[in-house]
């Protein structure tokens, strides 16, 4: 099973990603390491990829994926479009969508430093989010705990 925590930057996907994977004893992955140079610099200058820059980078992250019996991975996932690229990675891909809204999002990423996503961007996130019909939807304002906990008990029920 492959399960992808999904939703725009700021959303808390790595932190949720790790602690899932941590919980499960599945492998973590960060979409972000997937990226080459090129596009960490457009990002960090304060350009939105193009699809084109994106399409390159989510086949990586399907080939690594394909290698892995159980993962969990942290990906924006943003469009319909790139959900089923990575739909590709697996038989038994399970989809997370850390949902908040604006605002909460904007004053979390004002507050972390070291990333290379600027918070001026998020708009152009949000725009472009194309929000997963069919996912466990997460409200991102419960702890980290509720988070992980939710998630399970809704793999374990689609499991049963």
């Amino acid at each position: 099973m492959i399960i992808i925590v999904m939703g725009v930057s700021g959303s808390g996907k790595s932190t949720i990603g790790k602690a899932l994977a941590e919980k499960l004893k599945f492998p973590f992955f960060d979409a972000d390491d997937f990226h080459p140079q090129s596009n960490k610099d457009k990002m960090a200058s304060g350009i939105p990829l193009t699809d084109e820059d994106r399409y390159p980078w989510l086949e990586l992250i399907v080939d690594a994926l394909s290698k892995e019996n159980n993962g969990v991975l942290a990906c924006s996932a943003l469009k319909d479009t790139y959900r089923e690229i990575l739909n590709k990675a697996s038989d038994d891909v399970r989809w997370v969508y850390l949902n908040g809204d604006y605002e909460t999002i904007k004053q979390r990423m004002e507050q972390r430093s070291g990333h290379f996503m600027k918070a001026d961007m998020l708009k152009s996130q949000f725009d472009a989010l194309q929000a997963p019909s069919e996912a466990i939807n997460v409200d991102i304002t419960l702890s980290i705990g509720e988070i992980v906990a939710t998630v399970i008990k809704n793999i374990n029920k689609a499991n049963d």
